[in-house]
Order: structure tokens, then C-alpha cells, then sequence
């Protein structure tokens, strides 16, 4: 027993938790042990693909910003990044590959960028709108069919020099000249079908000739090239003809299934889930992806290229009720931020500029470049000549369909992944794909420009000969004295634009409603069918309308992004537009108060907001547009404000009073800008006040109160006339709206002594000194032009009719100080009655010609200790007597208006 005992403990020591070199735990302190972080450890890959990751997607994201100034896609940023980052150019430099891109890392980088890219031929097959392409199947087989002939036919003839020049390179499998030129040939011919929408729609084309012939045939390419390149594909990958017999039977045979079988279950399910009326739950997303990379490994094993299942998925999913746009919604942005870069970059690595290095070599690459570019220009110009379009329309339609982009590099990296392309002639095909791409868009504006767009549409609807000439109006001369510009400029309000913004509707539709006619009254009330005896009808007849209804046209603006869905919303515009509950609002508001309305959703960037409304309102005819004034400062309409800033955003308005200064500078007609101030047809609810914490539920409590239905539906109307045009087209409005009979109005003619108020707006000492002693008046207005605003203040206050009598009264003031005298009729006429609808006052918009407000306004917003809120941009976009009025808080809104100029 002695001697166990004495054993053991002999032995424990051996047991000490002293380290051997031979057994050690992996580092777990990470930096703090002396890791290197960029070391590339199989075990723990994580952390270089990270830094990987993050460099490319950083360096897309800086390339993108100034190329996007010349209007280029993503694409051309990731590409040129892509190749950047690899050999040709940082690749040059002693260990960055190595340090950055080591070759034990890129399986890993291969694997992500290669999910990414079924996730996006996924949304490729999401986007392709079959319905299109059957519903203009005449114009999308022509197009579509010569524009792959003629460079299939090229890309077949430059394959015999490619194939004997090249095929001695590193790293190709010996195939058969006719697989390598029907490589090269879907190379050519193939479109980028994404690229494409994205450049439609970027330069307005979507809606045009143009972008309905090139989105149809556009569909039709893609679906038939990526039929070719799986054709191809197989060829490569099979080792017989048999072989091939079986992969391309197994194809057909799983389209079928897909479309007979997984289709009509597909559409079931998500009828019964909901998911097509109100987008697809998180159940249905997780059902669509698992198809997705189930179909992606079946087409994978039958040797064909994974990314065609995820093609063929998307194409089966339904695009009724927007259910394609908002899948899309969700997926997108991993996609197209993270997955896709990597993708470009693997591509950067594989392409190699220093290959290029021989006369021959560079011959081929213009060759390529000519051939892509002139196979698909003149194939498609004839195509589109022959459907009766316009030269400059056929030659863009041929520019547009010359277009290469992301599915380009896709098919070359599939022929590199299959070993068809060495590296050398890879590269000579990514350049071709760049400089093609590059110059999609500046060929496009140059034999498409707006004002020929302008000028053809016109044309199109019989409005000018082709030299230009107006058609169907008199030509000869028209007398420019001012009584023939006034008769001109007095015609009734009759068609009205409006600007719809979603946080802008209350009160829209309360000013609005101001302008409706009379609603049609029954003689007598309706019977019961049940209740009509034998042959005896019920009376259907209503009392006749007297006055023809105001027509109104809603327009809705949403941002053009970078998002494939919303180029997809932009292509299925109609379906969107009936279906917008902003539109759909307004519409129903018209039924109701007796306007004629329609609405329409135009999606653009939002530097062509100014343009697009502008062109609105010439393709409607409108006499006004009518644009509201943002209370968030921004376009968009998800943004928000605190309470405590309102009014200083408001007078700060930013991006929104840069819209509205371009659209008042091209405005085809009169517009008035409206700034609200509490018109609204709801009662008005008075903020809590500030007390002890109150809990959620008893918050909630009061949002829950009912707001009773108002028992003052009046409006009082405040008009200061300054004269010149805008003072008199806004006469003409406050009176179109006094004919409301729930609307009263004051117009007061401001009779300026400008000698006196000259005097009376010169700067005190101080004030000269903060303007660097230097202070500009504005001249005074001629004594013609004074004697014309009297006699036409005198004309309107003399024809008011019996029924306005009693609701206008026309008033005269004599002034040196115009804004006190405003501000002081103001708090004593406007508010006065805080449980009527609402106050309004009206404005001109233009007083150059008048004696200098600016001053004075600040004078006036010193008395009611309001000098320091911003107002650069109302002053400059409303004019200083509205700053002036904004600013002091008066209780009323304000409408700016502003007459046609010309």
C-alpha cells in the first residue's frame, strides 16, 4: 500500500499546468497576443474577409460618387474598382496581393460573391416583366432578333482569329472551335438588361417610344442569351454529344415543371398568405429564397450554371399587386451594397491590363470593342426604322441596346470559371464591356436630347409641323399692347395642376375644396326598388349644373434611387399610379366636392422634380399649379420635425424651396405656392402642456378623443394689392374664390407714396455699416404702370357681381410703411375667429418694380422680436412681404402667386 501512495505522488507533479511546446490552446487575446489580424488563418477566416469586404465596398462607394455626376451607372464604378484592386494596377505594388488578397482567402471571397450573384440573377428574373415583352411581342421580336443576329453573326467571325491567336495561353481546356464561337457570339450579343432599365429610366425614357421598344426587346435578348450561354455552358461541361442531349432535356424539362407545376402551387400559397395584396410576410420571403437556391442547386448538378435556377425563379414569381417590387424591397440592398462589389472584384483580380501587351493584342481589343458596339447599333437601328420610328429614335434605340454592363462580366466569368477565355482575352472582353457601357448614356442624350424629345412629342400629337411651326392657331402677328397681354392672361382658372405630397393633403384638400362647383341637388328624394309599383320609375333626374366643374390634375412625385426596385415601380408606373393611396385620396376628394380630378405618379430623381411638374402642367393645359410649401423642409416625404423647430425649418426650407425656385423660374403657366397655417377642416387640437410625467396609456387616452364637426365652415380672405401682373392674376383667384359662399374676402389697394417711402426704408447709420455702408433701392415704379393698377382695381371692384357684393369689400390705403400697414390690417382682420376654418392671405409674388421691402421687414420683425429667425430662402423664393408675414407669426396661411411669364 506504502509503495500506491508513494507512486502517486511520484506521478502528480507531471500533472502541473506548466505549458509545452508541443500542446497550446489557439489564441484567444486576439490582438493583445500579437496577432496579426490580416494573416490569413483557415480556422478563423472571418476577419480577413472582413478587411476584404470593407476595402471594396469602400473603394466602389468612392469611385461611384463622382462618376455619378456624369450620369453612369454603379456598374462602371465596380468595374473600374474591380480592376483597381487587382493586378493591373495596386496589384503592381510589392506585397498587396499577397497582404490583401491571398490566394488561400479567395475560395472564401469566391463563395460569398457567387451567392450574391444568384441572389441577384434572382432579382434580374424579378425585374423582367414577361407581360411586356408578350404584350408588344411584334416590336420585341424584331428588335430583340436583329439585335442578336447581326453581332451573334460578327462575334461568330472574330472568334476564328480570337480562338487561333490565343488558344495557346495558360490555364484553357481544349474545346471545339464551335463551342468557343458560340461563346464569343452570345458574348457580342447579349444585352444588360439591368443597366438598361436603370439608364431609361434615369433619363426619362421609360414612358417614351424609345423605352417601350428597347424594355421589350431588352427582355427578349436576356431570356434568349441566357438560353445560349446555358447551351454553352453544357457544352463545355459535358464530355459527349450525348451527354449534352441529356443536360439540355433536363433544362427543358424543369422549365416546364416550374412553370406547370411550381407556379400554379406558388401563386396558392401566397393568395391564401396575403402576400400578393399586402406584400410577402417573413414566411413567404424565407419560401422564395429556399426555392431560389434549391432550383440553383438542381441547375448546379446537371451541370449548368447555378445562377440560372435563381434566373428561373424569379421569373415565375408574380408581379401582380407590386408582390415582385416589394421582394425585391427587401433583398436589394444586401445584394447590390455588399454581394455584388465582391463579385466585381473577384473579376478586377482575374483581369490583367499588363496582358495587353503586344500590337496584335491591342488590334483585337478595338476590334472587339468596334464589332460589339456596331453589331448591336445597326442591328437595332434598322430593326427600329422598320417599325416606323424616327432616325434619331431607331439610332437610339441602337445605342441603348449596345448597352453591356454587369450581365457582361457575369457571362465572361462563367467563360473564365469554365476555362473557355484565358486571362488575356478576358481582360480584352471586360474593356470591351466598360468602354460600351461608358458610353451608353452620353450617346443616348446626344442623338436623344430633351428638347428634340420635347419637339417629336409635339410633333406626334399634331401640335407643330416638323420644321417646328404651330398648327391650327393664327400666325400672323399678335399685338403685345398691354390691354391684348391682359385679355390674355384673364381667362378663369379651369385647369388646375396640383403638387401631392402626403403630409400636405389635410389642408391641399381644404383649399382645394374652395374651388369646387355646385353639387348637383335631386329634386326629390330616392324610393326603395322594393317599393315602385308596377311600370312606375323612380325619379333619377338631378337639378342641371349651371357652371362647368374645375378640372384638377394631381401629381404624385416619389425619388428615383439607386434601387433596382425603383426602377421596377418606374416600369410598372400605370399599376403603381392606380393603386397609390395618396392618387387614389385625391380622387375620391374631387367625386366629393364635385371636381373633375384625375392623378398621375411620376418616379425621377429629385433634381428633375422642377422639369417633370413643369411638363405636367404643358401636357395638361393648366391655366395654375398649385404647389405646397413644405413644413419638414425636405422632398421627402418620410421626413419628420420636432415641434420646437417647426416654424424654423419652415423657414429654412432647403431642398424643398430649391424645387420651388426652379419650377417658378420654367413655369408654362400661373402658380401659387401655398404655406399652411392651421386651414384645415379638422377642429384644432391644443398641445398638452408641459406637467408631470404622464404614462403611455393615458397619451394614448387622448389621441382617442373625437374631434367634433366643425360649426364655422368660413374663410376670411386678406388681399393687399401692390399691383403689377402677379398682383392682378391674384385679384382674378381671390375672386374665383369668393364665389364660395362660405368665403370672404378684403382687398385692400396699397396706394404707396414712394417719394415718402423712399425716405421712410433709407437704413439708419448702424444698419448702412452691417451692409458695408453700400444699400441698393429698388426704383420706383412709372406713373404709367401706377395709373394702370388703378384703373384695373377700379374695373374689378366696378364689375363684382350682386352675389359678391355682400361677401368682398374693396378697400384704399394711403402708405408710406406698405408692411406695417399689412401686418397691422392682418392681426386685426385675419384670426379673429379661431373655430372657423381657416384665414388666408394672398400675395404677388414679384415687386422688383416697387419700393425695396427688405429693410422695412426687418424693421417690422424687430417690433415683435423676431430678428433672428432665418429666412434667405422664403425671402427669396416668397418674396419679402411673405417672410415678413411667416415670420411674425400672423394667424393665417399665405398663397404666393405668381403669373405666366411671357
Amino acid at each position: 500500500m506504502a509503495s500506491i501512495v508513494t507512486s502517486l505522488v511520484t506521478v502528480t507533479p507531471k500533472c502541473s499546468p506548466t505549458p509545452t511546446a508541443g500542446v497550446r490552446a489557439a489564441h484567444q487575446g486576439g490582438v493583445f497576443e500579437g496577432v496579426n489580424p490580416s494573416h490569413y488563418d483557415p480556422k478563423n477566416p472571418i476577419i480577413v474577409f472582413i478587411i476584404q469586404a470593407g476595402i471594396i465596398i469602400v473603394f466602389c462607394r468612392l469611385l461611384q460618387y463622382p462618376l455619378s455626376k456624369i450620369r453612369q451607372p454603379t456598374v462602371i464604378a465596380e468595374i473600374i474598382g474591380g480592376i483597381l484592386l487587382g493586378p493591373s494596377v495596386l496589384g503592381r505594388i510589392p506585397g498587396f496581393s499577397d497582404a490583401i488578397f491571398p490566394k488561400e482567402s479567395l475560395p472564401n471571397l469566391s463563395l460569398a460573391a457567387n451567392l450574391g450573384l444568384v441572389l441577384f440573377l434572382f432579382l434580374v428574373g424579378l425585374e423582367v416583366d414577361l407581360r411586356l415583352m408578350l404584350k408588344n411581342w411584334k416590336i420585341s421580336l424584331s428588335v430583340g432578333a436583329a439585335g442578336m443576329a447581326l453581332p451573334f453573326g460578327l462575334g461568330c467571325a472574330i472568334a476564328y482569329g480570337l480562338y487561333h491567336q490565343f488558344r495557346e495561353d495558360a490555364g484553357l481546356v481544349p474545346i471545339s472551335f464551335g463551342t468557343y464561337m458560340l461563346f464569343v457570339g452570345v458574348a457580342m450579343a447579349i444585352t444588360a438588361f439591368p443597366v438598361l432599365c436603370r439608364i431609361l429610366t434615369e433619363l426619362k425614357l421609360l414612358g417614351t417610344d424609345v423605352g417601350l421598344v428597347v424594355l421589350s426587346a431588352g427582355v427578349a435578348n436576356d431570356v434568349v442569351g441566357w438560353i445560349l450561354l446555358a447551351l454553352c455552358v453544357a457544352l463545355v461541361n459535358a464530355g459527349s454529344g450525348t451527354v449534352v442531349a441529356k443536360v439540355m432535356a433536363a433544362c427543358i424539362l424543369y422549365v416546364l415543371f416550374l412553370v406547370f407545376a411550381v407556379r400554379p402551387v406558388f401563386l396558392r400559397i401566397l393568395r391564401k398568405s396575403g402576400s400578393i395584396q399586402n406584400g410577402p410576410t417573413q414566411s413567404m420571403v424565407a419560401l422564395t429564397l429556399l426555392l431560389c437556391f434549391a432550383s440553383a442547386f438542381f441547375t448546379g448538378i446537371i451541370g449548368v450554371h447555378p445562377i440560372f435556377g435563381g434566373f428561373l425563379v424569379g421569373l415565375i414569381c408574380p408581379h401582380d399587386g407590386g408582390f415582385a417590387i416589394k421582394l425585391t424591397e427587401k433583398i436589394e440592398d444586401l445584394v447590390a451594397v455588399f454581394f455584388l462589389p465582391l463579385y466585381f472584384a473577384l473579376s478586377g483580380l482575374s483581369t490583367n491590363i499588363g496582358l495587353l501587351d503586344s500590337g496584335i493584342t491591342w488590334a483585337y481589343v478595338v476590334a472587339v470593342i468596334v464589332i460589339a458596339f456596331v453589331g448591336k447599333f445597326v442591328g437595332g437601328t434598322i430593326a427600329a426604322r422598320l417599325c416606323k420610328m424616327v432616325w434619331r429614335e431607331s439610332f437610339t434605340v441602337g445605342v441603348l441596346m449596345s448597352c453591356k454592363g454587369l450581365v457582361e462580366l457575369i457571362v465572361l466569368n462563367i467563360g473564365l470559371q469554365a476555362k473557355i477565355l484565358s486571362t488575356r482575352t478576358f481582360t480584352i472582353f471586360v474593356v470591351m464591356a466598360l468602354v460600351t457601357t461608358f458610353s451608353t448614356t452620353p450617346l443616348t442624350l446626344a442623338f436623344y436630347p430633351p428638347w428634340y424629345q420635347k419637339k417629336l412629342h409635339a410633333w406626334k400629337r399634331g401640335e407643330i409641323d416638323w420644321d417646328g411651326n404651330l398648327l391650327g392657331q393664327d400666325t400672323q402677328s399678335i399685338d403685345s399692347d398691354p390691354i391684348t397681354t391682359e385679355k390674355q392672361h384673364a381667362s378663369d382658372i379651369r385647369r388646375l395642376v396640383v403638387y401631392l405630397r402626403l403630409e400636405s393633403l389635410p389642408s391641399l384638400f381644404t383649399f382645394i375644396s374652395l374651388l369646387g362647383g355646385e353639387k348637383p341637388a335631386r329634386h326629390t328624394g330616392r324610393v326603395h326598388p322594393s317599393k315602385v309599383s308596377g311600370d312606375e320609375q323612380p325619379d333619377e333626374t338631378m337639378a342641371p349644373m349651371t357652371k362647368r366643374p374645375l378640372q384638377v390634375h394631381g401629381l404624385r412625385m416619389l425619388e428615383l434611387t439607386e434601387r433596382l426596385s425603383s426602377v421596377m415601380k418606374e416600369s410598372e408606373i400605370e399599376e403603381v399610379a392606380t393603386k397609390d393611396p395618396v392618387v387614389n385620396s385625391f380622387h375620391s376628394f374631387g367625386q366629393l366636392n364635385n371636381l373633375a380630378t384625375s392623378g398621375d405618379v411620376e418616379i425621377v430623381p429629385e433634381g428633375s422634380y422642377a422639369a417633370t411638374l413643369a411638363h405636367s402642367a404643358s401636357d395638361q393645359g393648366a391655366d395654375m399649379v398649385l404647389l405646397p410649401w413644405s413644413e419638414s423642409g425636405m422632398l421627402s416625404e418620410t421626413a419628420t420635425t420636432t415641434v420646437e423647430h417647426s416654424r424654423e425649418r419652415m423657414l429654412q426650407n432647403g431642398p424643398h424651396s430649391n424645387f420651388l425656385t426652379s419650377f417658378l423660374n420654367q413655369a408654362p403657366c400661373h402658380a401659387a405656392v401655398f404655406v399652411n397655417n392651421n386651414i384645415n377642416s379638422l377642429a384644432k387640437k391644443e398641445s398638452l402642456p408641459f406637467g408631470p410625467m404622464k404614462s403611455r396609456q393615458s397619451l394614448r387616452s387622448n389621441h382617442g378623443v373625437s374631434s367634433a364637426p366643425l360649426a364655422d365652415r368660413a374663410h376670411h380672405i386678406l388681399f393687399p394689392f401692390f399691383g403689377g401682373l402677379d398682383d392682378r392674376i391674384a385679384l382674378r383667384f381671390v375672386l374665383r374664390l369668393a364665389q364660395n359662399p362660405d368665403v370672404t374676402a378684403t382687398v385692400i389697394f396699397m396706394d404707396v407714396d414712394e417719394s415718402a417711402a423712399r425716405e421712410e426704408v433709407m437704413p439708419s447709420p448702424t444698419e448702412a455699416s452691417h451692409k458695408g455702408g453700400v444699400v441698393t433701392v429698388a426704383a420706383s415704379p412709372s406713373q404709367e404702370s401706377v395709373e394702370q393698377d388703378k384703373s384695373f382695381f377700379v374695373a374689378m371692384r366696378d364689375s363684382l357681381s350682386s352675389e359678391l357684393e355682400s361677401r368682398v369689400v374693396f378697400d384704399t390705403v394711403t402708405t408710406t410703411q406698405p408692411l406695417h400697414d399689412v401686418f397691422q390690417r392682418a392681426q386685426s382682420e385675419v384670426g379673429q375667429s379661431p373655430r372657423n376654418s381657416g384665414d388666408l392671405i394672398v400675395l404677388g409674388r414679384s415687386h422688383e418694380n416697387r419700393t425695396n421691402f427688405r429693410i422695412e421687414s426687418q424693421r417690422l420683425l424687430g417690433t415683435v422680436n423676431q430678428t433672428r429667425l432665418p429666412g434667405s430662402d422664403v425671402s427669396h423664393v416668397l418674396g419679402d412681404i411673405a417672410y415678413a408675414l411667416i415670420a411674425s407669426e400672423v394667424k393665417a396661411s399665405l398663397l404666393v402667386v405668381q403669373a405666366k411669364k411671357g
